[in-house]
């Protein structure tokens, strides 16, 4: 699933190639991908309006138009394209927007997962999807104090409260990962027993890990890629995600992998308590 660096990878190439351009009309080919309101109200609504920004909330895209936001949500392997009206359409389009330039952005989803909203853009960070979500990793409002304060009333493992959107937003699996092994901190141990100094360590963590990932474009595993086709960098970089049984670079001992949150977690039995 894309995370915060892959979307913002995403972000930053549509905002170059869709904003300032108007929606001349919309083809729905796979319904189950428009969330709210109904399909026949989607397309009927968003046509006439302009991009006028391309933003993001943690895991979610952000079209600001002119009178309504579209929320996305790329879910496992949701991508956008931009290409020109006569180009081919593969079998995974399923939204199809038509430009005024003769583009077309186009949504593509192997796996069909992806999700989008269209809500009024005053009142959109009231909508469902985005209302709950937690401090972004590079905003002054994500201070120990607040993972402190949301962790102290969490019995369960640390690594599910890094994916709970609410504590940070925009972090998944793989970063979750990387983050405890940075902050050597074990990804079972239970949310309420982090010392300030293991939060500190953890905040420091998180936005270093998240910076870093930014600037490389994201994590290509699997199919990710940006809106100009182009996978990101940071897989170079990873210390302990996909690396069971290689040696830790600190200790020397195997990296492990076993299922904590119900998700594939790999982390060091030594240097992580």
């Amino acid at each position: 699933m894309p995370e915060l660096p892959e979307v913002e990878s995403v972000r930053q190439g549509l905002e170059h190639l869709v904003v300032g351009k108007r929606i001349k009309a919309v083809n729905v080919l796979w319904d189950n991908i428009i969330k709210d309101p109904s399909v026949d109200t989607f397309k009927r609504q968003i046509i006439g309006q302009r991009i006028e920004s391309v933003g993001r909330r943690g895991k979610f895209l952000l079209f600001e138009l002119t009178s309504d936001m579209l929320i996305s949500h790329l879910r496992m392997e949701g991508k956008f394209k931009v290409e020109t009206s006569e180009a081919p359409l593969t079998k995974h389009t399923h939204v199809l927007f038509s430009l005024d330039d003769g583009t077309e952005l186009r949504y593509l989803d192997v796996r069909k997962f992806g999700k989008m909203s269209l809500t009024p853009k005053l009142s959109a960070f009231e909508h469902p999807s985005l209302r709950d979500l937690g401090p972004e990793p590079f905003e002054t409002s994500l201070t120990d104090d607040h993972l402190h304060r949301f962790l102290k009333k969490r019995q369960r493992s640390i690594k599910s409260c890094l994916l709970d959107q609410k504590m940070v937003t925009g972090i998944g699996n793989i970063y979750a990962d990387e983050i405890l092994f940075r902050a050597k901190v074990h990804p079972e141990r239970q949310a309420n027993t982090l010392t300030p100094d293991d939060i500190a360590l953890l905040k420091e963590a998180i936005v270093s890990i998240m910076t870093q990932a930014v600037a490389s474009g994201g994590t290509t595993i699997r199919t990710y890629a940006n809106a100009y086709g182009q996978e990101g960098s940071y897989q170079s970089q990873l210390k302990v995600y996909g690396k069971t049984g290689e040696p830790c670079p600190n200790c020397h001992t195997p990296f492990v992998k076993g299922k904590v949150a119900q998700r594939g977690t790999h982390y060091c039995p030594v240097c992580q308590t």
